[in-house]
């Protein structure tokens, strides 16, 4: 059984990826790219905490869309506002630390 560095308990027992998303905000909203293309932007996730790739990679998967995941953002193509906080909330992040921009094209 593998333990954990710092506290030495198993880790299988530590809940930090819990932690860490449920503490994290995000802030979502819509921007136009080259051709009038619309790209989902979420914003607010710290790398260090949660692995931005593998929340892109989900996200991608459960939109069937394209996207990236850099240094402090995530992209995805397309505009998914309408659907973006439920599956970043079954995706473990708080309900209430989510915040999805009203104005199109911030």
């Amino acid at each position: 059984m593998e333990k954990d560095p710092i506290t030495g308990l198993p880790k299988d027992l530590l809940a930090f990826d819990d932690i860490a998303k449920e503490s994290q905000t995000i802030h979502v909203k819509i921007i136009k790219k080259k051709f009038g293309k619309k790209y989902t932007v979420i914003e607010g996730l710290r790398d260090s905490e949660v692995s931005l790739k593998d929340v892109a990679k989900q996200l991608k998967s459960r939109f069937a869309c394209g996207g990236t995941a850099k240094a402090d953002y995530i992209e995805l193509q397309g505009d998914h506002i309408s659907h973006i906080k439920k599956e970043l909330v079954n995706l473990g992040f708080a309900h209430e630390n989510i915040n999805v921009s009203e104005n199109k094209y911030s």
